[in-house]
């Protein structure tokens, strides 16, 4: 069978991977062509376009490179007229996704949906492009079945990939891990796009300044050359960094600094108490605020249904309130032992769905056959 994936970021990535990987075990002439990364291109995809060229952020960036992602959506469904699939899928990446789909249907393309975009936060409207378009909508957070069905939208809630991907982790790990108490590694998860790293890097970079005792290692985003870093790291003593090995990172770390995003849900899973860092342009932030419509803007504490971990966004994201919350985190027993609390409540939710690539390979599979 013949599979167009695409996905346009780092996470997706990752989950396109482990889907390509289950697809393998019940397709024995699988043919993959993708919008990916590295991973995917690893299990198998020959890669089109890789998610470095598509990661444009914000409601300002985005129109500054309006021209461009046209150019994209015009050469994307040319491509894929050419190669033809029996199913397209695609992962998360609305604003491209939705475009294609509602294309590729008018085609007569077989569509899946493979993490839905997160229209319950904001553009609620785009429902009725999904219900029109999408053929399957597979979900992997607990409670977008309950948001769809009042749209009369059945979706098929197939757990989440992270909790499996994670796992399989800490059990391959040779070397075993370090208790909380001993580790002495602050994370450092800026994002995967030059605009947000440039924004909120210096300020965590300025944090590790101010507490010595501690390695801080940022974790270099996949798709960025490592000169992009230089400017940024001069001169920090007690700073290091890792490229490709994020989970790594978190096996050992004590604390972590996290964009907001997948990175913290893969915070939580491992294990490691965390502040969510997010600060964007003032145009595109003031815009944001006034469309979105979620009391939280990290999914551990979206899918909790509360401040789990603190959150700091725009103004808050300051020096002195990441070090007053880092060392509250620390230095607080009960503050600690309520997120390592809530941690494991959150995997138990996730993991309720079961292996999340496996059932989803199951379903596109199935509905192609």
């Amino acid at each position: 069978m013949k599979y167009y994936i695409i996905a346009g970021e780092a996470s997706g990535d990752l989950h396109g991977s482990n889907l390509i990987n289950s697809l393998n075990k019940l397709d024995t002439k699988i043919e993959v062509r993708a919008w990916g990364g590295d991973l995917m291109q690893g299990a198998g995809a020959k890669v089109i376009k890789h998610y470095r060229e598509l990661a444009f952020m914000g409601f300002t960036e985005v129109i500054k490179n309006l021209g461009t992602i046209l150019k994209n959506i015009s050469f994307c469904k040319k491509d894929i007229l050419e190669f033809y699939p029996d199913v397209l899928i695609l992962i998360d990446y609305p604003g491209f996704n939705l475009r294609i789909a509602k294309w590729a249907k008018s085609k007569g393309i077989k569509v899946v949906y493979y993490i839905s975009p997160q229209i319950w936060a904001w553009k609620e409207n785009r429902i009725s492009i999904i219900k029109s378009s999408v053929d399957k909508m597979l979900v992997i957070l607990p409670f977008e079945s309950t948001f769809y069905s009042k749209w009369n939208y059945i979706v098929d809630y197939v757990g989440h990939p992270l909790v499996e991907v994670v796992e399989s982790f800490i059990q391959n790990q040779n070397t075993p891990r370090k208790n909380w108490e001993s580790r002495s590694i602050i994370g450092i998860l800026p994002g995967s796009r030059k605009q947000e790293i440039k924004i909120k890097l210096p300020i965590m970079l300025e944090v590790a300044k101010q507490m010595p005792k501690f390695q801080f290692v940022v974790a270099k985003a996949p798709g960025i050359e490592d000169e992009f870093y230089d400017d940024l790291l001069k001169d920090l003593k007690n700073v290091s960094t890792l490229k490709n090995q994020t989970y790594q990172l978190l096996y050992e770390a004590k604390a972590a600094l996290v964009t907001s995003g997948t990175a913290t849900l893969e915070t939580a899973l491992f294990g490691v108490p965390q502040i969510i860092c997010y600060k964007g342009s003032t145009i595109s932030f003031e815009i944001a605020k006034r469309i979105i419509k979620i009391k939280y803007i990290g999914l551990v504490n979206l899918i909790m249904e509360k401040p789990v971990v603190k959150e700091l966004i725009q103004h808050d994201l300051t020096t002195e309130n990441i070090m007053n919350e880092l060392n509250s985190i620390l230095n607080n027993e009960s503050k600690q032992h309520q997120i390592f609390e809530d941690y494991a409540t959150l995997k138990k939710l996730l993991a309720s769905g079961g292996d999340a690539s496996k059932n989803a390979a199951d379903i596109i599979y199935g509905l192609i056959k």
